[in-house]
């Protein structure tokens, strides 16, 4: 269901792009009549060329949406006690780390094999999650940057929040903060407001500053009344009495 859901929203923001273009196309046509006649031949043979390679974009995105949901697979497989027999036909690993591994291979193939294509951003994110994962904090953060760069901003946003923890949780508070509030002060659909701020506040509460943990956490409790957010923020107000 989630794999389908991302697959609509893929075609849902396509179709976004498609039609604000043919809207402009439509507006520049009026005023450029004559130009048009005169280039109809010639955009022709251009649409021809384009159709095609639009086609073996969608052949080698599709191909690259299989592969990485088999590698999402492999990054959620179960784990099971080391010395424990793996169940045949059942994908297992005895650690996180050995999971991360497996699964980082299958990324690196789909970011080798297919870099052109969507999922090939998506497969970079995931290579910085699996190496911080298995302790390469390294390449996590060249990962997690490379990917904070592209033009899209949806996932542009979600690796900057995986670089802000991944500095939080290797004692870089100054630059974790600064990536915090960018997120606050230009949220996206992927990372709200809210969540930058919570995890903002988190890590002021984890690095011994409790009062502006607090000060988030009241900011969110005021803005957020009657929601799981405010809710949250409620309790960890309680815990830093």
């Amino acid at each position: 269901m989630r794999a389908q859901t991302r697959h609509q929203l893929k075609q849902d923001a396509f179709s976004r792009v498609t039609i604000g273009a043919a809207e402009k196309t439509a507006h520049w046509s009026v005023e450029h009549r004559n130009t048009l006649t005169i280039a109809a031949i010639v955009v022709v043979v251009i649409v021809a060329a384009v159709a095609g390679g639009w086609y073996y974009l969608s052949q080698q995105n599709e191909k690259a949406s299989l592969d990485m949901s088999q590698a999402v697979r492999t990054l959620e497989a179960q784990l099971r006690p080391a010395g424990a027999p793996a169940q045949p036909g059942v994908p297992s690993f005895t650690s996180a780390r050995e999971r991360a591994e497996a699964a980082k291979k299958q990324f690196q193939a789909i970011l080798d094999k297919y870099p052109r294509t969507r999922s090939a951003d998506m497969s970079r994110y995931f290579l910085g999650v699996t190496s911080a994962t298995a302790g390469d904090n390294a390449s996590a953060e060249n990962d997690f940057k490379a990917v904070a760069s592209t033009g899209n901003k949806e996932l542009a946003s979600i690796a900057k929040l995986a670089l802000a923890t991944l500095y939080g949780n290797t004692n870089r508070t100054k630059d974790a903060v600064a990536l915090y509030q960018e997120l606050i002060n230009k949220p996206t659909t992927s990372v709200s407001k809210v969540t930058a701020q919570l995890q903002l506040a988190e890590l002021y509460q984890t690095s011994n500053q409790p009062l502006d943990a607090k000060r988030l956490y009241e900011q969110v409790k005021k803005d957020n009344p009657s929601t799981e957010a405010g809710q949250l923020a409620t309790q960890k107000l309680a815990e830093l009495k």
